[in-house]
């Protein structure tokens, strides 16, 4: 079984770490330093880290002239494919000063729903961890349908996490925590921890489409934490702001309990992707 306690992050094996386009991505575009500065640090502590992070299409909007996020399928494939690009240089560069190379993996939802080629992405991410190669993973938007898609990178993030049997999981948001309803309302309160099998219903966790450039929100958020949870993955909800700290192990965010009944081991069957429809 993975990590019961988001104060063992800091001595974790492998680690998924997740980040949103919003975080990333226009005016935010400058975080991406100290989030890498973080992933590089639990890199040299030994920790194998694998980033899933969206945003290649909210990056590739200003070099098409968009303002707001495509809703046509055709103009977010192009702005992801020259987004993509762009993302993957800006997180080289961060990561240059600490001597970690990335690679670049890009999954479809039938990547992880076949055995043929969830086998062949499980292998080259693992051989990526086994040389030290930090694997930054995103879904490939480029090809990708409205039919048949993971539904959001948080669900990726689990999947991903599932797949390559993590210790923990870490979904970078941009609040500190999760609430019992939208912090925007009275009588919100942080949620500190969500023991396993603890009825989430009377939680009112929000909209899922929260800006204009990003499909993710606190409902994602937490679908996706009791996905990985289910697999014996321990998974913390906190703010981009706080990755570092998170990392550390310090007590922050939403830390949601692992299944302690579910085996230790890889996932090895069918992971099912999310329809659209």
């Amino acid at each position: 079984m993975s990590i019961v306690d988001r104060g063992d992050l800091a001595g974790a094996r492998r680690v998924v770490v997740k980040v949103g386009s919003s975080s990333i991505s226009g005016e935010n575009r400058d975080k991406i330093a100290p989030i890498v500065h973080a992933l590089a640090q639990a890199h040299a502590r030994g920790t194998e880290v694998v980033l899933v992070s969206s945003g290649a299409i909210a990056t590739g909007m200003p070099y098409l002239a968009l303002d707001e996020r495509p809703s046509d399928l055709a103009t977010q494939q192009a702005a992801a494919a020259v987004g993509q690009n762009v993302l993957i240089y800006r997180y080289q560069d961060a990561l240059r000063p600490f001597g970690v190379v990335a690679g670049q993996v890009l999954l479809t939802a039938g990547d992880l729903e076949h055995a043929t080629p969830r086998s062949n992405a499980r292998r080259a991410m693992e051989r990526l961890l086994g040389l030290r190669i930090l694997p930054i993973v995103n879904e490939n938007d480029t090809v990708a349908t409205h039919e048949i898609r993971f539904g959001d990178n948080d669900r990726l993030a689990a999947l991903v996490a599932r797949l390559l049997g993590a210790d923990a999981l870490v979904l970078l948001s941009d609040i500190e925590c999760l609430y019992t309803r939208p912090p925007s309302e009275p009588g919100a309160q942080p949620i500190d921890r969500v023991a396993w099998g603890d009825n989430l219903d009377e939680f009112e966790f929000g909209a899922t489409v929260v800006n204009s450039v990003g499909t993710g929100g606190a409902a994602t958020k937490a679908s996706a934490a009791k996905l990985a949870s289910s697999a014996g993955i321990g998974v913390l909800v906190t703010s981009a702001d706080l990755v570092s700290e998170a990392l550390e192990g310090r007590t922050v965010g939403t830390w949601f309990e692992p299944d302690p009944s579910a085996e230790a081991t890889i996932a090895t069957g069918t992971v099912r992707a999310a329809s659209s429809q």
